[in-house]
């Protein structure tokens, strides 16, 4: 039977079969202190010892249900007999595995004083007193020293334990954040990859319904760009999927779909060609190498304003300008005459949300509001290292 058995707060049925299996170890020792001590002793004395015995085995209960009173009480009867020896050995080393060090050692303590008061009026023949007393001193020391060891090995058993399941919830933790986080990039980028395209259909679509007079080149013209703009959103979109099932652990946590800055030329045709009015200043001269995360960012946000001025201020111009040099960073401002009846502070929705974390992650900032000047500014700043 394991200490771990033996404590104090276990179930009641565990508990009783440790007192049971310890009871039982404990009176085969005392049942052999008894024999060796009744051998050659006067019947009083036989008498005197067969109740120690008895009152032993009593406090091993005890010793188990309340270490300390046990083992105090297995003191008191070792200063009567010897017979109790085990009682009270066994009373130091349980109390030392499951108390504190100061009561343990109170036990030791008085076990040992009951000892020597045993010496005294029952010495050990061929073993002076002195020596004899030696020798218990140290096998009651000897125990103590064993009962703390085990229980402060037990203690650090339990705290690794209790680490490793710490460990383990916070890896539990951090796949679920993981997973949290894949999602809204999942979001994020299906919102980058079809808004746009969705709201060029959406504009070339709304062209041939309201003017189906109109000449049969913009007719065509127009269904070119849903064509075009279709064929545009299913590319991309599979370009997202596959970039989302990656599974290479080096690749970086926000891998886009393929644009750079380079394809904004592209991108403003597209919204050229869908009806929309865009002025561009870009004071960026060519040839120049954008790194590659800044030019996916810059993409996106020149996109994401572009959406929106379809979205709502649908016919207005809207003006993009592009400005920036190594070392000093790049400048995006997209900015459109701002619907009626917008507020300087709106609630940005998701789309801005999301170039906010965007631009976050990529060392930059976004910022957006209508201006004094009856304007949706959207500005954006990148890091661009020299």
């Amino acid at each position: 039977m394991t200490s771990a058995t033996w404590g104090f707060r276990l179930p009641w049925t565990r508990r009783t079969v440790a007192m049971v299996v310890s009871t039982a170890g404990i009176g085969v020792l005392v049942a052999s202190a008894l024999f060796g001590a009744t051998r050659s002793a006067a019947p009083a004395s036989v008498r005197v010892d067969v109740a120690v015995a008895v009152a032993a085995l009593a406090a091993v209960p005890l010793v188990i249900v309340r270490p300390v009173p046990g083992g105090l009480l297995a003191s008191l009867l070792v200063a009567v007999s010897p017979v109790a020896t085990p009682a009270v050995s066994f009373a130091v080393l349980f109390t030392a595995q499951h108390r504190p060090f100061r009561r343990a050692l109170a036990v030791a303590l008085t076990g040992t004083a009951g000892a020597a008061v045993q010496g005294m009026w029952r010495p050990v023949r061929g073993l002076p007193y002195g020596w004899w007393l030696l020798l218990m001193t140290a096998a009651s020391g000897a125990l103590l020293g064993w009962g703390t060891w085990a229980r402060a090995r037990r203690a650090l058993v339990e705290a690794l334990r209790d680490r490793a399941r710490r460990a383990e919830q916070e890896q539990e933790l951090r796949v679920a954040e993981a997973r949290a986080a894949e999602r809204n990039r999942i979001a994020r980028e299906m919102h980058d990859v079809l808004a746009h395209r969705l709201s060029l259909l959406a504009a070339a679509a709304g062209a041939m319904e309201y003017r189906p007079d109109a000449p049969p080149e913009r007719l065509s013209a127009a269904a070119g760009v849903i064509r075009t703009s279709a064929h545009q959103a299913l590319n991309e979109l599979r370009e997202v999927v596959a970039v989302l099932r990656n599974d290479d652990p080096d690749a970086p946590a926000d891998e886009p779909a393929g644009q750079s800055l380079a394809d904004l030329p592209r991108l403003v045709s597209e919204a050229r060609a869908a009806g929309q009015r865009v002025e561009v200043d870009d004071s960026i001269a060519p040839p120049v190498e954008i790194p590659p995360l800044a030019g996916r960012t810059a993409y996106r946000i020149v996109q994401e304003g572009l959406t929106n001025a379809r979205k709502h201020a649908d016919g207005q111009p809207v003006t993009l300008a592009l400005s920036g040099a190594p070392g000093a960073g790049l400048r995006i401002a997209v900015s459109n005459p701002a619907p009626p009846g917008a507020a300087p502070d709106r609630d940005a929705g998701s789309g801005l949300i999301g170039l906010a974390e965007r631009a976050a992650l990529a060392g930059g900032r976004v910022t957006h509001r209508v201006g004094d000047d009856g304007h949706f500014h959207l500005d954006a700043w990148l890091p661009w290292s020299a």
